[in-house]
């Protein structure tokens, strides 16, 4: 009458427990592991372990795993201490003072020049924010919001492609329930692995941008004309130029830009959706983790050698080829970046080349700096495998001013005013025909990729 354990289970038709823990030590010991006790203690202390990572990792160690004391349901990736480790890894670059008052007044000086000549050139209004100087750790702390959310879905993927190294052959309900197991131990895993990676990365960008949205993507938390003194020097410093001259050069480029931010409520939220997408079709080389990480090393993880790993991982964490619909995203993305670039050159080229006597000299560092493969490039590859160069800008530079000469300032920059009416790739490659209103129509996989872009933007419109 008094029934057991395992007979109730049995009778039950569940798993008897001990025959699970005897199932998951030999499976454990076959990969490896060694087992010492019931198998759901060895799995808690690896998890302890993974954990308890944040006590003992220096600055240089690997970071985005779950911090001391956080609760297992409050996620794995630990965003704050991922951005600490950027701002560790950009100080360590070099000098990184604070700007000060006269940093301040010269931008403030800059700013008014560059804002009342751009009256002149463009339809859009200045931005309400005054302008700011900025040190390399607020420009990474402005922005990271921004790079969280582009490389969020990466993550997700990476994860996936981890815990993949577990799933079962068909039937083989004991590894199965293994790999639920294990899937916590690796989310936070991947996180210190792709973590890593993301603050380097980052510190790299922070330590060489100029403006604040130099790379073209408006990741700021708001519009607004921002300058990084230290970064601006070094990058210009091998030109024989006043240093005057490249500060007003480079507001004055800064200020366009965050017009068109500020303007065109679809761009930068466009921009950003485009990028998520790519990087939500993102496949991960599962046999690239395999090969770098040791299924049966995972017992002696270190901060040290998961630093080893994440380098290791470097470069090859994604599938070679690209899917279609990524490469019309990917299209789609670069023709707008040369648009806005674009324009960008085209409005500051008329301006310039009326008030500032070396524009020619200022405009070709911009052109041989943007030509160059920098850190904002390695970062998108290296990060989500985009391979992101407006490579088309001087097309579209070209267009703008076709525009311009055909319709005015207010005909150039009433294009903006509505997605359907900007031109796509083929129109770089005939200005005067888009000019001339006989523009190509976008393909099918265009207009259910526009669909697809509107209804997100419109869901997080609901969401803020």
């Amino acid at each position: 009458m008094n029934d057991g354990p395992h007979d109730s289970a049995s009778d039950s038709g569940q798993p008897d427990p001990e025959e699970m823990a005897e199932q998951f030590r030999r499976m454990m010991q076959q990969l490896g592991l060694p087992v010492e006790g019931n198998v759901n203690d060895f799995m808690a202390q690896l998890s302890q372990m993974f954990q308890g990572m944040g006590d003992v990792a220096g600055p240089g160690a690997p970071l985005g795993f779950q911090a001391p004391g956080q609760q297992p349901g409050q996620g794995a990736v630990d965003w704050s201490r991922i951005k600490d480790m950027a701002r560790h890894m950009a100080a360590s670059k070099g000098p990184d003072p604070t700007p000060g008052q006269g940093d301040r007044t010269a931008l403030l000086d800059a700013s008014r020049l560059a804002e009342n000549w751009l009256d002149q050139a463009c339809e859009f209004a200045q931005v309400g924010a005054q302008p700011a100087c900025w040190s390399r750790a607020e420009w990474i702390e402005h922005t990271f919001g921004a790079w969280q959310k582009i490389v969020e879905p990466v993550l997700t993927s990476l994860t996936s492609a981890m815990t993949a190294l577990f799933e079962p052959e068909e039937g083989d309900d004991p590894m199965a329930a293994l790999g639920a197991m294990m899937a916590p131990v690796l989310q936070r895993m991947s996180a210190m692995l792709y973590g890593s990676q993301l603050a380097e990365k980052l510190a790299d960008l922070a330590v060489t941008t100029v403006t604040g949205t130099e790379i073209g993507l408006q990741v700021l938390d708001s519009t607004q004309v921002v300058l990084l003194p230290s970064n601006a020097g070094p990058a210009w410093n091998d030109l024989d130029l006043d240093p005057r001259d490249v500060e007003i050069y480079l507001v004055l480029r800064e200020a366009a830009r965050q017009r068109l931010f500020n303007a065109v409520g679809w761009l930068a939220p466009q921009l950003l959706a485009l990028v998520e997408h790519y990087a939500r079709e993102i496949r991960i080389d599962a046999s690239a983790i395999e090969d770098a990480v040791d299924v049966d090393d995972l017992s002696q993880l270190t901060p040290e050698k998961m630093q080893e790993l994440s380098q290791r991982l470097q470069g090859r964490l994604f599938e070679p080829t690209r899917t279609p619909e990524q490469d019309g995203i990917l299209a789609r993305l670069e023709t707008l970046l040369a648009l806005i670039e674009g324009w960008v050159d085209e409005v500051t080229g008329q301006v310039a080349a009326t008030w500032m006597p070396q524009h020619a000299q200022l405009a070709e560092a911009v052109r041989r700096r943007r030509a160059t493969t920098g850190p904002a490039e390695v970062f998108f590859s290296s990060l989500l495998g985009l391979e992101l160069r407006p490579r088309r800008v001087r097309d579209a530079t070209n267009l703008w001013a076709a525009l311009r000469d055909a319709r005015g300032t207010v005909g150039r920059d009433a294009v903006w005013h509505h997605p359907d009416l900007m031109p796509v790739t083929s129109d770089l490659d005939d200005p005067l025909g888009y000019v001339a209103g006989e523009s190509a129509d976008p393909d099918q996989s265009g207009n259910d990729l526009d669909a697809e872009l509107e209804e997100l933007l419109r869901s997080q419109g609901r969401d803020e």
